[in-house]
């Protein structure tokens, strides 16, 4: 499942749909000294992905029509990615769009001009609420080396309901200066000017504030057609148009009714045939379908015929219903009639890709004689070693150029086959994780443990190869929400997180193998929170959200007592050397906790700091005691010597978003500080190697990543490596160059 991980922070709205084409400023990264605002140059940083292997939902997949190679991918929450056939990876194409475009990293639709190979664009937005900034179109004469953008008065839903439909974006096959768009609220607009402006068109459905909208735009020849999502599936409420014309809209005759055709979810045009094939299902999706349909469509006579591969609603093996709908569709360029469409949302009989060779006629399920190697991403095989066919399938796509190279995505990976029976993921580059929690361990064989939302927690023996032990299991969690080691005792090491299980465990060789906590207190199953261990891994604290003490236990999570004066909601933080020692930050206060008693009672020390922001994150400095650092956001950076009794304000920089150590510098007696902040008048990542006094910018305009705002850390064992998490493009670590 992939959720909403930042707060409802302001964002700059977008402007008119007309305005000029932005592009960003390229800024080099710089030094600034304090207080003189003194410049030095900042030295090369090389970024890269730490492997994982995808673990995110990619929501659309297109090959270029008229070029061998190419295809493009979009995701809900990390942005879009070109397929690069000559190394058989994913190149990212958005990683430029940083803190102020958080909302531009879900891609809502892609298009691609068949006349024009080199030709890009994208439509960008996660949210229509009103908290979230407008959308905006990106396009490319470089297959997204280089973009210009249009800031759009409208928002866009890439992270929403509906978010597998589509494509919602359509270069017009009449000619390339026109594209379409769908939006979920605002109806259809249009551009004659390949994306430079939009206007709004006449369309013969009127808008919902609250539905879908236009699900998808395709081309059937010279024919656009436009799915809509808002009808009920009953005749007389149509949902799907046409224009011949590019101007006049009209209701398609004799389209089919009822709730398995009530939301067309995706199209694809047979050119040889002259057929039009559409996936329905009773709900956008991609969770809540339980009925679908697949229908054709014969464009030069108006025939309607349903060719749904398997009905939804019989009795699956398990007893229960067999309810899904259905997702992707695409069709053979080279074989006429040839095409493969997927269920979505089938969880008792598992989702499969259906394939026809006689225009729908009858099919086979690829599921049934799928062979998968999943050991490039062991993750796969979710704690144990049964392999699905996936879930969430409603990105998939046909080679143009290769017959049975059938690639489609799920909600954690993109896998692919080039002989239809052999499935393998075709992952390499895309990272989608929104990583929560990042720990450098200063031994051991791993250099970084992760934890994830939606995947859990990960041990990466090697950054370049994702992890071989997969997730971390017994038990496997979903979102990880608490991560903690021992700083004298690195090889225990302690998580919790969201599961079906057990909510948290524990391990003994550094994050290896795991083992559940004997006991853990009720509320742990409704409400698991941050978790941290004691200097020496003898006592826990754990901590289960606003409405709930925190717990402590002194026998490895064999029993776990109330500690009511632990402040609630807080997330605990550990003296790195003195293991009587626990601090908390209350956001709803402001005020400062401690214990000096091994956690078993806390007491108010600094008081009247910023309230109001659970982002707050109060961090303690390694090898020291009482050495706390207090990141406020857009309130500043404080820090404190006296075990937090008192907070002075640090002068050098003016927004302080996460914070973490590394390795000192060559003749520094202080960790290196890595921190996502604001030095200047925008947010970056940035290191200081004099505790505090200057900073220096180790990001580039070109890796930006969207919000960065969740966990940043140092490697204790290798000066200058950085590991920084985002909110949809995995774990980025940098090290000079």
């Amino acid at each position: 499942m992939r959720t909403f991980h930042l707060s409802r922070r302001a964002v700059l709205a977008g402007t008119a749909a007309t305005a000029a084409v932005a592009t960003l400023p390229v800024l080099q990264g710089r030094a600034q000294a304090a207080g003189n605002g003194a410049e030095t140059a900042a030295p090369a940083y090389r970024w890269r992905n730490a492997v994982q292997g995808g673990t995110g939902f990619v929501t659309g997949i297109l090959f270029h029509p008229s070029c061998r190679g190419l295809a493009y991918a979009r995701t809900d929450i990390g942005g879009a990615y070109r397929w690069d056939d000559r190394t058989g990876r994913w190149i990212p194409l958005t990683d430029h769009l940083g803190w102020d475009d958080w909302n531009l990293l879900g891609v809502e639709a892609m298009a691609v001009d068949p006349a024009h190979p080199n030709r890009l664009y994208l439509t960008l937005g996660a949210y229509t609420q009103s908290w979230a900034g407008n959308g905006a179109v990106l396009r490319s004469e470089d297959r997204g080396a280089t973009w210009k953008r249009t800031d759009l008065t409208v928002k866009l839903g890439g992270n929403e309901d509906g978010r597998g439909a589509g494509e919602r974006l359509l270069v017009d096959p009449r000619d390339s200066d026109t594209l379409w768009l769908g939006t979920r609220h605002d109806g259809l607009l249009k551009s004659t000017d390949r994306g430079a402006s939009w206007q709004a068109v006449s369309f013969p459905a009127a808008p919902s504030a609250t539905g879908q909208g236009v699900t998808l735009l395709v081309a059937g020849g010279r024919t656009v057609y436009a799915g809509w999502g808002d009808s009920d599936g009953t005749a007389g409420r149509p949902n799907l148009y046409r224009t011949s014309d590019g101007t006049t809209w009209e209701a398609v005759p004799g389209q089919p009714t009822g709730t398995a055709a009530k939301v067309p979810i995706r199209a694809a045009y047979d050119r040889h045939t002259r057929e039009l094939y559409v996936t329905y299902a009773n709900a956008p999706g991609p969770n809540g379908q339980s009925d679908g349909s697949v229908h054709k469509l014969r464009t030069v006579n108006g025939k309607w015929t349903e060719v749904t591969p398997v009905k939804p609603g019989g009795t699956a093996t398990d007893g229960s219903t067999d309810s899904f709908g259905y997702g992707g569709v695409a069709v053979d360029a080279r074989r006429p009639g040839t095409l493969v469409v997927s269920t979505n949302n089938r969880w008792a009989e598992i989702d499969t890709v259906f394939r026809s060779t006689n225009g729908g006629r009858t099919w086979t399920s690829l599921k049934d004689r799928a062979v998968f190697d999943v050991s490039e991403t062991p993750y796969l095989k979710w704690g144990g070693d049964n392999v699905k066919f996936g879930w969430w399938i409603q990105a998939l796509a046909l080679d143009p150029y290769d017959s049975k190279h059938v690639v489609y995505g799920t909600g954690a990976t993109i896998y692919g086959t080039r002989d239809l029976e052999n499935w393998a993921p075709q992952i390499r580059g895309l990272e989608e994780a929104s990583i929560r929690q990042l720990v450098s361990p200063p031994t051991g064989e791993a250099h970084l443990l992760s934890g994830s939302g939606d995947i859990g927690v990960m041990y990466h023996e090697r950054l370049t190869a994702s992890p071989s032990r997969g997730m971390a299991s017994n038990p496997v969690f979903g979102t990880s929400t608490g991560l903690s080691l021992a700083a004298a005792k690195p090889s225990y090491v302690v998580r919790a997180g969201w599961s079906n299980d057990a909510n948290g465990a524990y391990s003994n060789d550094g994050g290896k193998t795991w083992a559940p906590f004997e006991a853990q207190p009720a509320v742990a199953k409704d409400a698991p929170g941050p978790i941290a261990t004691n200097a020496d891994g003898s006592v826990l604290l754990w901590s289960f959200g606003t409405a709930n003490p925190g717990y402590r236990s002194a026998d490895n999570g064999a029993t776990w007592s109330e500690v009511a004066s632990f402040p609630k909601g807080a997330a605990p933080i550990a003296d790195p050397v003195d293991p009587t020692r626990f601090y908390a930050f209350d956001t709803t206060t402001g005020t400062v906790f401690a214990s000096t008693d091994s956690g078993r009672t806390f007491t108010a020390r600094a008081t009247g700091l910023s309230t109001g922001n659970s982002e707050f994150q109060l961090t303690a400095a390694p090898g020291r005691t009482g050495d706390l650092w207090l990141s406020l956001k857009a309130n500043g950076l404080y820090r404190s010597t006296d075990a937090g009794a008192t907070f002075a304000k640090v002068s050098s920089c003016h927004a302080a978003h996460t914070l973490g150590f590394g390795k000192a510098a060559r003749g520094a007696s202080y960790p290196a500080i890595y921190m996502v902040g604001a030095v200047e008048s925008f947010n970056a990542i940035y290191r200081s190697d004099d505790e505090a006094k200057t900073w220096t910018r180790i990001n580039d305009d070109q890796h930006q990543w969207g919000w960065t705002g969740a966990a940043i850390t140092g490697d204790p064992r290798v000066y200058g490596r950085v590991y920084v998490s985002t909110n949809g493009r995995g774990v980025q670590y940098g090290e000079p160059a």
